[in-house]
């Protein structure tokens, strides 16, 4: 029977700054409920400029961090890092090298880049007290394909990267509009040959009938309605799902994570393909799925007794002031979420401790400078996360009470 376990889990972490010089009590709060559990969770939104150096790929949200950040979060309580998302890639494979390399020195439980794709999709395991906990981590894009781990074939050297969840977007459009884009295209792109020259440096999809077209990278299906597909690949998802069910299989915690961009007009809002995967994920024998990628706090689900976390939006936010699309107040807020496992490994209750990112006089006045780290809220500011967070998930069946200021989902 397992001992009893507790994981904290908490936005993503794009942390440009060492902390560890602050002496703040704000910041010791955060730390110790962060250290009260036996892994404390966060996903590094950035990539370590290290000894392998590398250069920028990107260009207005481009972004490196030192390696002292490492530290910064260890000593802050965290002891298992996610590498899978949009920034991992930001200095090329030697920033992929460099990353791996310095976080293995902090001895994080760490996942999702290596130096080839079989690397990059294995799962890591560590011991937290009696309890082997196993992390897999993802990327969903969108992003170029270079940026994902790629194993090495006959003529073509392995690629250092991400671990990939390949999905393709897919436009479903009206009649009209279809025959409006096949006659731009037929006009435009004479020969298979140009359209592979305009998609590089990707490969043109494979498309067949005549119901799907390639617009300059764009697949638009002749449809009766207007709408946004995302399709997850069938091979990639089975690759990941049996990589779970495998590590299940050996009695390890399994946490899943996946990072992406395909995020919906309201960004609160969960896509149901996200959904869909996390359910196929928990099937597989996921302990806990979390998500980021849209930098807001989404919905909380219980699903077979498996906590699923949608989105828990920043937790460590250093961007540039002069960034204004992320001045909505609901980037600035999100929760430390706290789950509590029995000696069977069954959940039995977590906790939310609504935070806000650099600090509740930033939110409230736009001309002050933010705080390099988050605070707990408190009074009126509490209760309006964790209600808003409560009527989100109350559409997933989640059943979120308030507590002095804290949030309460028990089994």
């Amino acid at each position: 029977m397992s001992a009893p376990f507790s994981i904290a889990v908490t936005g993503q972490s794009l942390i440009r700054h060492d902390l560890r010089a602050i002496r703040d009590p704000r910041l010791n709060e955060i730390a110790e409920i962060l250290k009260a559990s036996d892994a404390a969770f966060t996903n590094l939104e950035t990539t370590i400029h290290g000894r392998y150096g590398g250069w920028p790929l990107k260009g207005t949200y481009f972004g490196a961090s030192a390696p002292e950040v490492l530290a910064a979060l260890k000593e802050l309580g965290f002891n298992s890092l996610a590498l899978a998302n949009n920034h991992a890639f930001d200095l090329g494979p030697p920033g992929i090298l460099s990353t791996l390399e310095e976080v293995a020195a902090q001895n994080f439980l760490h996942a999702g880049i290596g130096v080839d794709q079989r690397h990059a999709a294995k799962a890591q395991k560590k011991m937290f007290g009696s309890r082997s906990v196993a992390l897999i981590a993802m990327d969903a894009g969108p992003g170029p394909s270079f940026m994902y781990a790629e194993d090495a074939s006959e003529g073509r050297m392995a690629r250092p990267g991400i671990n990939r969840l390949n999905v393709s977007r897919v436009f479903d459009v009206e009649a009209d509009t279809f025959n409006a884009l096949r006659s731009i295209q037929d006009r435009f792109l004479s020969s298979a040959l140009e359209r592979a020259n305009y998609a590089q440096p990707e490969d043109p999809p494979g498309l067949n009938g005549q119901d799907k077209i390639d617009f300059y990278g764009t697949v638009f299906r002749r449809s009766d309605q207007s709408v946004r597909r995302i399709v997850v690949d069938r091979h990639s998802a089975s690759a990941q799902l049996s990589a779970i069910a495998e590590e299940a299989g050996s009695d390890a915690f399994v946490i899943v994570y996946l990072h992406h961009h395909h995020w919906e007009p309201s960004w609160q809002q969960v896509p149901s393909w996200v959904r869909g995967f996390a359910h196929d994920c928990v099937n597989a024998g996921a302990g806990i799925f979390v998500s980021h990628g849209a930098p807001v706090l989404q919905a909380v689900e219980l699903y077979r007794n498996t906590p699923i976390f949608y989105g828990l939006g920043n937790f460590l936010f250093h961007i540039e002031k002069e960034e204004r699309e992320w001045s909505p107040p609901e980037v600035w807020k999100s929760v430390i979420a706290t789950c509590n496992f029995g000696s069977g490994g069954r959940l039995e209750d977590i906790s939310l401790r609504p935070i806000v990112i650099g600090g509740t006089e930033a939110l409230s006045d736009p001309a002050r400078d933010r705080l390099p780290f988050p605070v707990l809220a408190d009074g009126s500011m509490a209760a309006s996360i964790l209600e808003d967070l409560a009527e989100r998930s109350a559409d997933f069946g989640t059943v979120l009470s308030l507590e002095n200021g804290i949030g309460r989902i028990v089994l």
